[in-house]
């Protein structure tokens, strides 16, 4: 049972979402359900988080994801107690933590900024912790360089933060966080500072970290390709609430909102008519996502579902730009009818800028939003 703050009144906990069929999360440690339940906030006059349920199964990485100010870092803020919802509940397991310190909720946090202490040794910044907590220094020291043999750190121990790269001090912050075996892990944009290249390995780090340790795990980022890349569920945020909850896969391939369709993956925008639930593009009628629509619609149309069309088919379009990905090209064309619209094809389809070329739309579901 929780405790709901606002009324007082006890509430039965529903029952936990299923998660995709991840063996490893299966077989990771027991973890701690985390729920969110009716969570609102206000700064003054201003709503931030409108009625917030969330629930997390024990050991899940869940993904809070949005644009700047849809409310993921408030929303995270409020787990971890640092700030206190207007009203609402907050549950680590069945033990309503709406009230509690921060100190006391057993959660380790790692923000966008490393916030090491520049004057501790890399061995005593994960050691902090346990040292607080009166833990005898012998073993604050042993279990801080098993910390940092997890984030392979283990060779930096008695170097200081500013002999560090980016990447390594981040990895400091994480050793810091996971040292005292917390019940939950709190991730804000841990990555977001980061170069591209050390961030893809970095996140993938504490992917395999967590999925090891089986902690459970609540992880904000703007960036979809993060998300999609490491977490059981994602939570799709606008405007203070949960537009869409699901696995990468529902999100990506069968968002319930043209919102969720748009922020989740690549698009273009496209005009059609739509009839109930089907909707025609170039003379090809595809399915429609969603409730039906009619009228003038415009249609969300993933690159890899456009296809570069052989004479006859189609609709002429003329090259604007092309991008080499490596194992794939994604090209921009602008229709005759001035719609930019991005292909995705091979590597070895060479266009130039200015090339004349047909292309074509896969009869899959699409995601539409009215004609503005």
């Amino acid at each position: 049972m929780t405790l709901d703050t606002a009324t007082g009144s006890s509430q039965t906990l529903r029952p936990l979402p299923r998660t995709s069929d991840n063996q490893l999360l299966a077989g990771a440690g027991e973890g701690t359900r985390v729920e969110l339940r009716g969570i609102v906030k206000d700064y003054g006059s201003t709503r931030v988080l409108h009625g917030v349920d969330l629930d997390i199964a024990p050991g899940e990485f869940v993904s809070l994801l949005g644009p700047s100010g849809c409310g993921k870092t408030t929303a995270l803020r409020v787990i971890s107690g640092l700030e206190r919802a207007t009203s609402g509940a907050v549950a680590f397991g069945d033990v309503d933590v709406s009230r509690t310190p921060t100190n006391k909720r057993d959660i380790g946090m790692v923000f966008q900024a490393y916030s090491l202490f520049p004057h501790l040794r890399v061995i005593e910044n994960v050691a902090f912790g346990l040292r607080r907590r009166r833990v005898d220094a012998a073993t604050a020291r042993r279990r801080a360089g098993e910390a940092l043999d997890l984030v392979g750190l283990g060779h930096v121990a008695d170097r200081f933060p500013h002999q560090l790269s980016g990447g390594q001090q981040q990895r400091v912050a994480l050793a810091r966080a996971l040292v005292t075996e917390p019940r939950v892990l709190l991730l804000d944009e841990p990555l977001s500072a980061l170069d591209a290249k050390v961030r893809v390995q970095l996140r993938d780090e504490i992917r395999r970290i967590q999925l090891r340790l089986g902690t459970t795990t609540v992880f904000v980022t703007h960036d979809q390709e993060e998300a999609l890349a490491v977490s059981d569920r994602i939570a799709v945020m606008d405007s203070g609430r949960i537009e869409q909850i699901g696995t990468p896969e529902d999100l990506y391939l069968r968002p319930e909102s043209p919102r969720v369709a748009a922020f989740v993956g690549l698009s273009s925008t496209v005009p059609g008519v739509a009839d109930g639930e089907s909707v025609s593009v170039w003379g090809t009628s595809l399915p429609v996502q969603g409730a039906g629509a009619s009228g003038p619609v415009e249609v969300l149309v993933r690159p890899e579902n456009v296809r570069l069309a052989a004479l006859g088919e189609g609709v002429a379009a003329i090259v604007e730009e092309s991008t080499f990905l490596g194992s794939l090209r994604r090209t921009l064309v602008r229709t005759e009818d001035g719609i930019l619209v991005r292909v995705q094809h091979a590597a070895d389809e060479r266009l130039e800028y200015g090339e004349r070329v047909r292309i074509a739309i896969a009869p899959v579901p699409v995601a539409v939003r009215a004609s503005l």
